[in-house]
């Protein structure tokens, strides 16, 4: 039997690590000796195929602490994280930032829930936007980033409209750092 490269990574699992891989000498090479092929044996046949995994997220989401503004959730980047007040989080998360909205606060866009780090997987799932795309959400608010923050680990977003804040990784608004004039909203 020929192997292709994939089976490659089976041969060290019997023991046959010592043995030269098929794949570098042609399958049907009449100067190859047989001793040098693998027996046609049950133990040297590849493992079945374990089912397919979902797909992993190339995605991260992590809650942690910095300074000044205490609990947050930013991107695997570093882009920090908000929620919109005027979403609508339960039953079902649901979106009300669309057109010129979402392209100042962008939406975290994924069709698999991120790897996680510091974020609770219960609090995580995907909402479906109006437009159809799926987009991540923790405590079912909509997770967004904000297209004015200059960099990786800053937070201009905080407060704006009285409506935008950085989303903690329990789901709730952070309100630690509010800019001058705006005020914490009731809970």
């Amino acid at each position: 039997m020929a192997q292709t490269e994939t089976d490659l990574g089976v041969l060290g699992d019997y023991g046959d690590v010592g043995q030269p891989p098929v794949l570098q000498e042609p399958a049907a090479a009449p100067e190859t000796p047989v001793q040098q092929q693998a027996p046609e044996t049950p133990a040297a046949q590849p493992a079945a195929q374990p089912p397919a995994a979902a797909p992993v997220s190339s995605l991260k989401l992590v809650g942690k602490s910095v300074e000044k503004m205490g609990q947050v959730i930013q991107d695997g980047d570093g882009r920090t994280m908000y929620r919109f007040d005027k979403d609508t989080p339960k039953p079902e998360g649901k979106s009300n930032c669309n057109d010129q909205c979402a392209v100042t606060w962008p939406p975290l866009l994924s069709d698999t829930v991120p790897q996680l780090e510091g974020v609770d997987s219960k609090l995580v799932s995907l909402i479906t936007r109006a437009d159809g795309k799926k987009q991540v959400a923790v405590d079912g608010w909509p997770l967004y980033s904000y297209s004015l923050d200059p960099g990786p680990g800053t937070w201009k977003g905080q407060g704006v409209g009285k409506t935008w804040f950085v989303i903690q990784p329990n789901g709730k608004r952070n309100v630690e750092c509010l800019p001058p004039g705006v005020t914490a909203p009731a809970a």
